[in-house]
């Protein structure tokens, strides 16, 4: 027992020299990276989606979509989102191609226009759908987007995080930096803060709800993106996930998108 004790003590101690070593440069991508690895392998996923639009009185009008995710190996993930009402949007579909560099392809169908719009890089900053999600923020968040800095240890509603700092790499981004609470036991995102192009807090987003799919992949259940200067708030109640539904490219097709059902 004294042995293993020992053990223990030493292996503790060696990957507490280890983390104290780390620069927090270093620290801030490896935790980036963990998080990355954790939630890779589930090849594909569909869930619905109602988005709630909250005004600063409270007012609300709801929007419900369906996205559907596949994973592209050696680069970014590819989605597709479609909005089955209200009738004002009803048929509206979103595609987007993230890459792990240079910009992301992204293109919208507007029927009411009857044309397919492609979100071009110095756009992607702008509202989608009239939300207080960027386009931006809808793309998957790969590692290579960013540069990262550890902040701190600290403790987020009983859970113990890590406040990990995100830059954007890319000059277009509507963010001069990303604070990122990360679960310290599921490497899991439990807040973001977002900060616009003048360093003010601009943004909150709280992910609430986590359910484990295929005894590995988190996902939570409500988003609610909290706009610090207008007021603003939109929520996304997340349903019925399903994985390995055996997508392909061609379901990612931005010449169908308007033939998207």
């Amino acid at each position: 027992m004294f042995k293993l004790n020992k053990f223990v003590f030493v292996t503790a101690f060696l990957a507490s020299a280890y983390v104290g070593a780390q620069s927090a440069e270093e620290r801030g991508l490896a935790i980036a990276r963990e998080v990355d690895v954790r939630d890779a392998g589930f090849q594909d996923a569909t869930v619905d989606i109602t988005m709630y639009l909250r005004d600063k009185q409270g007012n609300e009008r709801a929007r419900n979509m369906r996205n559907k995710i596949m994973e592209v190996e050696g680069d970014g993930d590819k989605s597709m989102i479609i909005f089955d009402n209200p009738g004002d949007v009803k048929g509206t579909a979103f595609l987007s191609f993230t890459h792990k560099e240079g910009p992301d392809d992204q293109w919208l169908f507007l029927p009411a226009l009857k044309r397919i719009k492609k979100i071009s890089s110095s756009n992607k900053a702008g509202a989608f759908m009239n939300s207080e999600f960027a386009f931006e923020d809808i793309a998957s968040q790969e590692v290579e987007k960013y540069t990262y800095r550890f902040l701190r240890e600290d403790e987020f509603e009983g859970r113990k995080v890590f406040v990990n700092e995100s830059d954007p790499v890319d000059p277009k981004s509507g963010y001069s930096k990303i604070d990122v609470f990360v679960d310290q036991e599921r490497y899991i995102p439990l807040k973001v803060e977002f900060y616009d192009r003048g360093g003010r807090h601009k943004k909150t987003l709280t992910l609430t709800g986590y359910q484990s799919y295929l005894d590995k992949y988190w996902r939570a259940n409500t988003w609610t993106m909290e706009n610090h200067q207008t007021g603003k708030s939109t929520v996304l109640k997340m349903n019925n996930w399903t994985f390995r539904n055996g997508f392909s490219e061609s379901d990612f097709n931005k010449n169908s998108l308007s033939r998207a059902k």
